[in-house]
Parts: structure tokens; sequence; C-alpha cells
């Protein structure tokens, strides 16, 4: 009998570790920024928006965000380029490969770099360090709020 139930219980976390790790992504759906609300840190449920004034030409701002964000382990592009001014980033967790998915734009002199997770409700903060290294590691590009 426990057995049974072991091997059911084993079958259902494969299928879902499967599910995890093969869904489609939606481009349409993560290939978005919400409305900016001006510099500042904005935590939200499962995910994190910063927004920073920029100290470059926005051009210059964004392909050394995307420099830095594909060096990110697990990560890709998925929508979007430093051309088109908005880019759309997936990266996935080391062990069981959720997908987390971060947009990035230049509005009104303004960087937005909003992450988010696909699966669950709570990212447990990985989101927001996530940004907040990026967001260091640009230097001089940025103004702090």
């Amino acid at each position: 009998m426990i057995s049974r139930f072991l091997f059911f219980v084993i079958l259902v976390m494969a299928a879902l570790f499967a599910y995890v790790r093969l869904a489609p992504t939606d481009v349409e759906r993560w290939h978005a920024m919400p409305q900016s609300a001006g510099p500042g840190d904005y935590p939200q449920t499962g995910g994190f928006r910063a927004e920073r004034a920029i100290a470059a030409p926005a051009e210059a701002v964004l392909a050394a965000v995307a420099q830095r964000v594909l060096a990110t382990p697990r990560t890709r592009l998925i929508a979007g380029g430093v051309a088109t001014g908005m880019m759309t980033f997936e990266t996935r967790s080391r062990i069981m490969g959720f997908p987390d998915y971060t947009t990035v734009a230049v509005n009104d002199d303004v960087l937005v770099i909003y992450g988010r997770l696909r699966f669950g409700v709570s990212d447990g903060g990985v989101n927001r360090a996530r940004v907040l290294a990026w967001l260091a590691a640009l230097g001089p590009l940025t103004v702090a709020p």
C-alpha cells in the first residue's frame, strides 16, 4: 500500500517537473511593461520592479543591461532587443527550472526593470535580489532614487 502511494507521489512530482520544464512560453504575455511610476523600488507579490533615472543615452544603458543580464546563468533573451527599446529575458532556477521573466525598457529617461515569476505566488525575493544585483553592476549608468 505504501509503495503504491510512494510511486504515485513520485509520478505526480515527475509530471510537475516535466510541465515546468517543457511548458511553452507565451511571449506576448510576458513581453509587456506596466505603466512607469517614476524612480524607486516597487515590490510586488511574486516579483519586483525597479525604476532608475539614467545618466547615459538610452541605447547605451540598454546595451549594458543586456550584456549583464545575458551573463546571468540560465538566462536567455526571449523577445525584443536594444534597437526596439524593450527586452524580455527568461531566467530559470538551477534545480527545478522554474522560469522567471524580466522585462527591461527605458521610458522617458527612466530605466525600468520588471522581474516576475511564472509559477506560484512567492519567489522568495529572488527577483528582487537579481534586479538589484544587475542595477549595482550598471554603476554610474543609473541614478539611485
